[in-house]
């Protein structure tokens, strides 16, 4: 009986594509327009092409244009000395992502302290990542000459002697020693740091007490420098949508009730569940189109390397039958197609924003976070797709595949209870 349900189903699909068509568009769109934001560049920063316009030309600005080609600065910039008409045109012809401007007189004018001074940055309009990333570079130039400037500014004008050639050799040797005396006092700030920074997450990952491993495992060696910024977002936004998709799939429950075609089937079989289970089984593969288009296109968008493919399909199938089920379950519980519409868009977006898919759950209220997050299947697909792959791959995927694929049963089991109810009762859509 399943098996012509489907049948049924899939030639009034093929009949009618267009809404099918749609579900699957929509997550195809998400990420195409996610990758347009981010300048479609994909997840690796690559080499930034920058112009430098050094209109100043002293020892100090050939130094720091000396530091930008050296260690992991020039593994990832690729500076360009120009002058000012030259490089203005490479960025309005798309060649830059930004235009540095050191303006003449900037040594000068810095180990003087007789005048503010700065530097500007041209940033490129049609491109996003490339030139904030400069931009937030900068800052940290600035903070630190500005920091340079309140520690050794009486040494200043000394050293500006030095650029100018007007000191000898035991001058510049006193200096340096003299700089070395405070660069020792410091030290006891400086190193070790008081302020560190880690790419992991700042605290472990709460998870159900049916999916909690025992003593938790460090993670594998290097696989902090392989975190994905967008692989991470994907993962949660993944879990979001695939709801949304979900709850339109279903609204073929509505449609069903609203021509008595369940009412028939009813008529005809005491049980409800082969006819749910072909609208869920249908959704599932739908979802399961979306979970590829998601994840996999995302991979060739944002270049993200997925570590654990198999891990990762084995979870998009749990989770797919779980938001199909979890929809049907609404769906029988909402009598109206238009307000089923909108208590499955209230219902998906709360179970995602609650379980860390719309943000990351560290950044959840406590309450949510320690008591209700750790508790939601939505939670469950995007921690363990994170931990799976940012935590070291020792995120328990097995459990929470059955967890997720027992729920889905349990959850079909009570829609074909509930919808059995409200015909038992004499409801009508």
């Amino acid at each position: 009986m399943l098996g012509i349900l489907l049948a049924k189903d899939l030639r009034r699909a093929r009949r009618n594509p267009l809404p099918w068509l749609i579900n699957l568009a929509i997550p195809l769109a998400i990420t195409a327009l996610i990758g347009l934001t981010f300048g479609g560049g994909g997840a690796a920063l690559g080499r930034i092409r920058l112009g430098v316009v050094d209109q100043d030309d002293t020892p100090l600005t050939r130094m720091l244009r000396g530091m930008s080609q050296q260690g992991r600065a020039g593994n990832h910039l690729e500076p360009l000395f120009l002058d000012r008409a030259a490089a203005e045109r490479e960025l309005l012809a798309n060649k830059l992502a930004a235009v540095l401007v050191i303006p003449t007189n900037f040594t000068r004018g810095y180990l003087s302290g007789s005048q503010r001074v700065s530097l500007e940055l041209i940033k490129n309009p049609a491109q996003s990542v490339h030139p904030t990333v400069l931009e937030e570079l900068l800052e940290v130039v600035v903070t630190a000459l500005s920091a340079l400037a309140r520690n050794f500014g009486s040494e200043f004008p000394a050293w500006q002697a030095v650029f100018e050639g007007q000191a000898d050799y035991r001058q510049v040797a006193a200096l340096i020693e003299r700089a070395g005396e405070k660069l020792q006092a410091a030290r006891a700030y400086v190193n070790p740091p008081l302020v560190t920074y880690s790419k992991q997450p700042p605290e472990p990952v709460s998870w159900p007490a049916t999916a909690r491993e025992s003593p938790a495992r460090p993670a594998k060696p290097g696989r902090a420098d392989g975190f994905n910024l967008f692989g991470y977002l994907l993962a949660g936004m993944t879990g979001m949508f695939l709801l949304f998709i979900a709850g339109n799939s279903l609204n073929d429950l509505h449609r069903e009730v609203r021509l008595h075609t369940f009412e028939r089937y009813h008529t005809l079989r005491h049980s409800l569940l082969p006819f749910v289970a072909g609208k869920v089984a249908l959704a599932t593969v739908l979802l399961l189109a979306g979970s590829a288009v998601l994840l996999g296109g995302g991979a060739l968008v944002f270049r993200i390397p997925w570590q654990h493919p198999l891990a990762l399909a084995a979870l998009s199938v749990g989770y797919a039958g779980f938001a199909a089920s979890f929809m049907a379950v609404l769906g029988a519980l909402t009598g109206d197609e238009r307000v089923g519409n909108t208590v499955n868009t209230l219902v998906a977006m709360a179970l995602a924003v609650a379980g860390g898919c719309a943000f990351p759950p560290q950044q959840l209220p406590a309450l949510l976070r320690q008591h209700i997050s750790p508790l939601l299947p939505t939670y469950w697909f995007a921690e363990t797709v994170r931990r799976l792959e940012y935590g070291g791959g020792d995120a328990p995927w097995v459990q929470v595949t059955l967890q997720l694929a027992i729920l889905s049963l349990a959850l079909l089991a009570v829609a074909a209870l509930l919808f059995r109810r409200r015909f038992r009762k004499g409801l009508r859509a």
